[in-house]
C-alpha cells in the first residue's frame, strides 16, 4: 500500500470539518450585531488627573477581550495612549470627535 493510499483512507475516515467551520462562522456573524446594540457615550474629563484631559467612552456591553481589541485598534488609529476596563475605554487627551468617528466605522451608535 502506497503512502498516498493510506493518507486518502485516513482522510475518508475523518468527519467533515467544512460543515462545522461554516456553522461556527454563521454563529459568530449572528453574535456580533447583538453585542453592539447599546449606545456609547463619550465624555471628556479633567477631574482627578492632575489637570490632564481624558476622553472616556462608556456603555460597552461586550466582554473584556473584545473591549481590549477595540481599545487597541482605537489607540493605534488615533495615535494616543489609553486603557480599557469595566465596560469603558479611556483615551489620553481630548479626541472626542475622532474617537466617535472611529467607533461609528466599527458599527457602534455614539452619542
Amino acid at each position: 500500500m502506497d503512502w498516498k493510499d493510506m493518507l486518502s483512507q485516513l482522510r475518508d475516515d475523518l468527519p467533515q470539518v467544512e460543515d462545522s467551520a461554516a456553522e461556527a462562522a454563521d454563529e459568530t456573524k449572528a453574535e456580533k450585531p447583538g453585542l453592539k446594540k447599546g449606545t456609547i457615550r463619550i465624555v471628556v474629563e479633567k477631574k482627578g488627573r492632575k489637570g490632564k484631559t481624558a476622553t472616556i467612552a462608556e456603555g460597552f456591553t461586550c466582554d473584556d477581550d473584545e473591549l481590549e481589541e477595540v481599545a487597541s485598534k482605537a489607540k493605534r488609529h488615533l495615535g494616543v495612549g489609553g486603557s480599557a476596563r469595566g465596560g469603558e475605554i479611556l483615551m489620553q487627551g481630548e479626541c472626542r470627535e475622532r474617537f466617535a468617528a472611529f467607533l461609528r466605522t466599527l458599527g457602534y451608535t455614539v452619542k
